[in-house]
């Protein structure tokens, strides 16, 4: 656990703190209220043992202090001065434990087993609540279900090798276009493992810069680098017993992998700013639309890391090769947006159908979910006619304006061309964006660049 310890008495800090650190806690220590303060406000610790007197402060004044300002912090009350009405009035303050001095190990330790148990039984009731947030966000922004069952031979077989791997701690690599679901997959991986009831904690690895990037995953200490105002917890401490999701994973900088390799192998890692190690039990799962062994080859991606992370390794097909199950995703969103929008559409005339079929959906299912939900809304019969989908020529990056790939074109007009190709069917700027693996800065400035609207 973290502890911060407040005494005024310097023998009572230091001899408390050589037991704690005993223990492998780590400990901070401050003498007066003040200091005390400032520091609950810039760490989250999960134990303060607060002296009732310190020097002309008033202990139980900080407790109420403490209580208000964090609600759930554990604080246990030591004092030379015990009795029973005071040990009352503490409790009534919020406080959690009493803890008489002079006190000998086994008492200590005995508040450290209580706390962490308690700290277990938060721990639970933060996440059913994220649980809960998260759930809202899928009711505000809802989608149907993906299938995990298909009728395309290499597409279930390849669902078959990676939910047969669920039940293992062993990482996963999922690979396949953007579009293709692979977050889903992710989930749906963590949900039938033994983890389920575990956190599942997304890092989003071409969001963000390299120094923010470092922060996110493992935290950082205060004044580690500019705009480090407080200590802070990165999503490993939060995935800590669950599954840490690195989405885009071949966006990762080379900076950082050395430390994601140490901890798939050690289960160590390091805040930024900070020489303490600590320990997370992370399940990893990644997932890339890049060729990891081309970036090897290219000096962009580490070959220890690519083959700690390829312990199971699957690739989702593109829609346009699962042909078999291209009309049920589109029968499924077509059901789904019309109970949300209550029209009454009967399905995919014969043109309908057909146009479904001869369009390469780049963006595959993320597109397709799209391009449904725009037919539904303005289709003028009963059934979804050609014209009500993309046409077959939208999105085509091997042939859009005349340009083919590996012909006689600068860089610049290959990537203007599929700027503009992505820009009209993605749903969103900032889908566009992950599509094409950068942020959305860098689309804006692509776009000035281009003068695409």
């Amino acid at each position: 656990m973290d502890i911060l310890i407040v005494d005024d008495e310097k023998s009572i800090r230091l001899t408390t703190k050589i037991a704690l650190d005993g223990e492998g806690h780590y400990v901070e220590t401050a003498e007066d209220g003040g200091l005390a303060m400032r520091r609950i406000k810039e760490e989250n610790f999960d134990l303060v043992f607060l002296d009732l007197r310190l020097g002309d402060e008033d202990g139980l004044e900080i407790l109420q202090k403490i209580v208000a300002l964090k609600p759930q912090q554990l604080v246990t009350i030591f004092t030379a001065h015990a009795s029973i009405s005071t040990a009352v009035k503490a409790t009534q303050l919020g406080a959690f434990d009493y803890l008489e001095k002079p006190f000998t190990p086994d008492q200590l330790r005995a508040i450290l087993i209580k706390a962490q148990k308690a700290l277990k039984t938060q721990g639970e009731v933060v996440r059913l609540t994220e649980t809960v947030q998260e759930l809202k966000r899928e009711v505000r922004h809802a989608s149907p279900a993906l299938r995990f069952s298909s009728d395309d031979p290499h597409t279930r077989e390849e669902f078959d090798i990676l939910f047969r791997a669920a039940g293992t701690s062993a990482s996963i690599l999922i690979l396949g276009e953007s579009g293709t679901g692979k977050s889903v997959i992710a989930r749906e991986i963590h949900d039938r493992s033994h983890l389920r009831d575990k956190p599942f904690v997304t890092v989003s690895c071409p969001s963000l810069s390299k120094e923010l990037l470092e922060s996110v995953l493992f935290g950082h200490m205060k004044g580690s680098f500019t705009g480090a105002v407080r200590d802070t917890w990165g999503k490993v401490h939060a995935a800590d017993g669950g599954t840490l999701f690195l989405d885009e994973i071949g966006e990762l900088p080379m900076e950082i992998q050395p430390k994601l390799l140490r901890l798939l192998q050690e289960l160590e890692y390091e805040r930024l700013g900070e020489n303490k190690v600590r320990s997370a039990h992370v399940r990893v799962i990644a997932a890339t639309n890049r060729d990891l062994k081309a970036g090897i080859l290219a000096g962009t991606f580490r070959e220890d890391l690519f083959y700690r992370l390829n312990v199971i390794s699957v690739t989702v097909p593109p829609l346009r090769k699962r042909l078999a199950d291209l009309e049920s995703f589109a029968k499924n969103y077509l059901d789904f947006f019309v109970g949300q929008l209550g029209r009454k559409l009967e399905g995919f005339s014969a043109a309908g159908r057909a146009a479904l079929m001869n369009h390469p959906w780049p963006g595959n299912l993320r597109e397709l979910r799209n391009a449904i939900e725009r037919a539904a809304i303005l289709a003028r019969g009963s059934e979804i006619e050609a014209e009500d989908l993309p046409r077959p020529t939208a999105g085509i990056t091997s042939d859009a304006a005349g340009l083919s790939l590996g012909g006689e074109h600068t860089l610049d007009e290959v990537e203007r061309t599929h700027l503009t190709q992505v820009l009209v069917w993605a749903p969103s700027l900032q889908d566009a964006a992950s599509v094409l693996g950068i942020d959305k800065a860098t689309l804006y400035r692509k776009r000035k660049l281009y003068g695409i609207g």
